[in-house]
């Protein structure tokens, strides 16, 4: 099954309306295959929905677990909705590490986004020590099947799932191509057991350390379909390069 190649910056908590002008129209230049989604923290994404080009997706980086209600600082996904948002970035390691976020409250606010119209993409990934002690598989698998578990496998025909493994996230270090295909190819595998028509159609994309340099190789892969990108999304050349190589 052909998928459409999907690449998405998350900016994490950088950026400024400056990066939003300078990316804004470095996009509007942009004419890949790939889908590319922009990720900016909360202040930002009004202003980026009215700068970027209308076929350029908009994402936030967090979202609440609940609907609405009295929970000071949270951002409900109707809101983000309401701002312009079409993704919503969910489960990333840094909220599961800083945050204390379980896959209990990934699973709500995977439904949360869903129920908001948006897709969520779910990110799972696996620390050095997990890898080291050979669970890489168990650890994946185990964070994705958890909202499996919770929201129905038919929900994944309408969001993404994003590998990252945590050695990798902002350290130089990058899964060989060979690695982070394994995984992909077990993610896969592993929605197929509960559905394989979703699995097929599901873009899996790759994020750790991707750079414009090592991306082409990265996603020639079978099972990877793009790319979570973080610091190589704060520069408008680099990212737009990384997009380009998804094609």
């Amino acid at each position: 099954m052909k998928r459409t190649p999907l690449v998405a910056g998350n900016w994490k908590m950088n950026g400024g309306q400056s990066l939003v002008a300078s990316m804004a129209t470095a996009l509007a230049e942009y004419q890949g295959v790939a889908d590319v989604v922009v990720c900016p923290p909360f202040p930002y994404l009004a202003s980026a929905r009215e700068q970027l080009p209308a076929a350029i997706g908009l994402g936030a980086q967090n979202v609440s677990d609940q609907a609405e209600g009295a929970f000071t600082g949270e951002v409900a996904a109707s809101m983000l909705a309401e701002a312009g948002c079409g993704y919503v970035i969910i489960g990333h390691s840094e909220r599961r590490a800083l945050y204390a976020e379980s896959d209990a409250q990934i699973a709500d606010k995977f439904a949360q986004v869903q129920a908001a119209g948006l897709i969520p993409v779910l990110c799972v990934g696996e620390t050095l020590a997990e890898r080291e002690a050979g669970n890489t598989d168990a650890v994946v698998c185990g964070q994705l099947q958890a909202v499996v578990d919770a929201v129905g496998v038919a929900a994944f025909a309408r969001a993404v799932v994003a590998y990252e493994p945590v050695w990798a996230i902002g350290t130089g270090k990058t899964a060989s191509p060979e690695q982070a295909q394994a995984v992909h190819a077990r993610l896969r595998q592993s929605l197929a057991e509960n559905d394989p028509d979703i699995a097929q159609s599901l873009r899996l994309l790759y994020g750790g350390s991707v750079k414009a340099d090592n991306a082409a190789l990265l996603f020639a892969q079978s099972d990877i379909d793009g790319g979570l990108i973080g610091g190589a999304s704060l520069t408008a050349d680099s990212f737009i390069a990384i997009c380009q190589a998804a094609e």
